[in-house]
């Protein structure tokens, strides 16, 4: 059980956290919110990289600060940008990441597989420097996976990733999780909605709400509708209502939009998904 308690941070007069309270057994947890909100340094307080200015995170009952050495070698952290060696191979980087987390030496076959997972094992001997932000971006998860570790802390993975890679990461995280604590930072609702046990949701340093995926969803029915209109009616409820989807269809558009009461007599209900209830919760700081 990891557990974070009236966690607060600030840079100078800025607030970043605001008495974060919450906690995580096994499974995935996504941390959602826009850019700004705290997420990134929520995920670096709780690897160990930033010290919080109030509150305590606890591991199993007992403060991280008092476990040392013991907590960290639990973690896998990915940060949101990786700093590597550019003159090390990809397989050499994985090797040296090994000999930093102490794991035994003659550990290749693991490399190899998780390598394979992130689709990384045709370019093995391929230096850093000649990798693509993708690539690096996978390579980043790898070490993060690397020695199964207890605790596998995860900002914005999925970020300039194709869609065919993004999928691979889901799947390898998503089998991975089971018997672990994944903590997942991300602004993108697709990656986690069909995978996340709870989302934790950041608005400007604070949770506003923590439930499950389904369950922020089901806050959105009745609330989200499809309205047919001609481009000048489509001016006038883009300024009334917070449209999330706009369709052109011949000589008319077919807008998504959000509205608390129903919004117009040709409005038809649209069954919600967690990204209608992320606009609906962000939509004003977006």
């Amino acid at each position: 059980m990891l557990e974070l308690k009236n966690i607060s941070k600030n840079y100078g007069k800025t607030q970043a956290l605001s008495d974060v309270s919450t906690a995580f057994s096994s499974g995935i947890y996504a941390l959602l919110g826009p850019n700004g909100s705290g997420k990134s340094t929520l995920m670096n307080i709780i690897a160990g990289i930033l010290p919080q200015m109030g509150g305590e995170v606890m591991y199993n009952g007992k403060s991280v600060k008092s476990l040392g050495k013991s907590y960290l070698e639990r973690i896998g952290y990915m940060p949101q940008y990786a700093g590597m060696y550019p003159s090390f191979t990809v397989f050499d980087f994985m090797l040296y990441m090994s000999e930093l987390k102490g794991l035994p030496r003659g550990n290749e076959n693991e490399v190899e597989y998780i390598l394979r997972r992130v689709e990384l094992d045709d370019c093995m001997d391929r230096k850093i420097s000649a990798l693509s932000g993708g690539m690096k971006q996978r390579l980043s998860l790898a070490q993060a996976v690397l020695g199964s570790p207890e605790i596998i802390v995860l900002d914005e993975p999925t970020a300039g990733l194709d869609p065919k890679q993004r999928i691979a990461v889901r799947n390898l995280i998503s089998e991975i999780s089971a018997d672990k604590t994944v903590l997942w930072a991300t602004h993108i609702v697709s990656d986690i909605e069909g995978i996340a046990r709870e989302v934790v949701m950041l608005k400007q340093g604070k949770i506003i709400d923590t439930a499950a995926p389904e369950t922020l969803t089901e806050k959105m029915k009745g609330r989200v509708y499809f309205v047919r209109a001609d481009r000048e009616e489509a001016e006038e409820l883009k300024n009334k209502y917070r449209v999330c989807g706009i369709v052109a269809d011949g000589d008319g558009l077919t807008l998504r939009l959000l509205s608390d009461t129903f919004p117009c007599e040709n409005a038809v209900p649209a069954v919600p998904t967690l990204e209608d209830y992320y606009l609906y919760v962000f939509g004003d700081i977006l």
